[in-house]
């Protein structure tokens, strides 16, 4: 009797079960909640784990909650997941494509130049954005000795869809963000900007656990995003999910440090 007890507690329990889901905003919430609300709702009938979705108005705000270990799961950038490591978050799935950032301008001939590039304004969604912000400023400096930060002037809008709305509105003349929140921007029509350089490839934006997660609970959520149905994948922009670990994101650290 005291084992049939024992059994029922345990599966009440992981009925009961319930862990925040973290989104790194590059889009704005109301966007973002529209398709990750459908993620945790699959997640929920799959695993029988609760995910509430979460998420912020800025980056910024974003990397201030994850410093914290507010979230129990998040969907961060890979900068985050090797320099934010107060709360030790530990990598389990990705998705398959490799992560590359874009730069945009309205002058779809744009010449990337030290003299066609100078004192102009530059649109970014946040310092710690990897391939929106991140990348562009490091190859832009390795590759044309061009020091953005120096050089220009630079104006941090929250999110990626913000960048692309101040470039078409003549906010800023240039700006970073990457190619699945860019085609998204362009289906709405407005579609006046263009891309005039791509960054080299890394790993892409990992969903990590809070080290507070129990192992069963990971490996439920690991199973469920490998074998999440194809078309609430394709509302995320992604073809594939695979397995990863944090130690795949060492080549972050070089750029970290950078």
């Amino acid at each position: 009797m005291k084992a049939i007890i024992l059994i029922l507690i345990a599966i009440t329990y992981s009925f009961a079960t319930e862990i925040t889901l973290g989104v790194v905003p590059q889009q704005s919430p109301l966007k973002l909640s529209k398709k990750w609300t459908k993620i945790t709702e699959y997640l929920h009938k799959e695993t029988g784990i609760k995910v509430i979705f979460k998420t912020e108005k800025s980056i910024p705000k974003f990397e201030k909650r994850l410093e914290a270990g507010y979230y129990d799961i998040a969907y961060m950038n890979p900068y985050h997941l090797v320099n934010f490591r107060k709360q030790k978050y530990e990598a389990f799935v990705r998705a398959s494509k490799n992560i590359q950032g874009i730069v945009l301008s309205k002058d779809k001939n744009l010449e990337i130049t030290k003299d066609n590039l100078k004192g102009k304004t530059f649109l970014f969604p946040a310092p710690n954005a990897f391939a929106a912000t991140i990348l562009p400023k490091l190859e832009f400096k390795e590759e044309f000795g061009f020091d953005i930060d120096k050089d220009a002037n630079v104006l941090y809008v929250n999110s990626h869809d913000s960048v692309y709305k101040g470039i078409s509105r003549n906010i800023g003349d240039i700006g970073g963000g990457i190619y699945r929140t860019y085609n998204d921007f362009n289906k709405t029509g407005n579609n006046n900007i263009f891309v005039v350089y791509k960054t080299k490839k890394y790993p892409s934006h990992p969903i990590a656990f809070h080290p507070r997660v129990d192992k069963q609970t990971v490996q439920k959520l690991q199973d469920a995003f490998l074998k999440m149905p194809t078309e609430l994948k394709k509302m995320l922009k992604i073809k594939k999910f695979i397995l990863t670990n944090t130690e795949e994101f060492n080549i972050i650290k070089n750029i970290g440090a950078k």
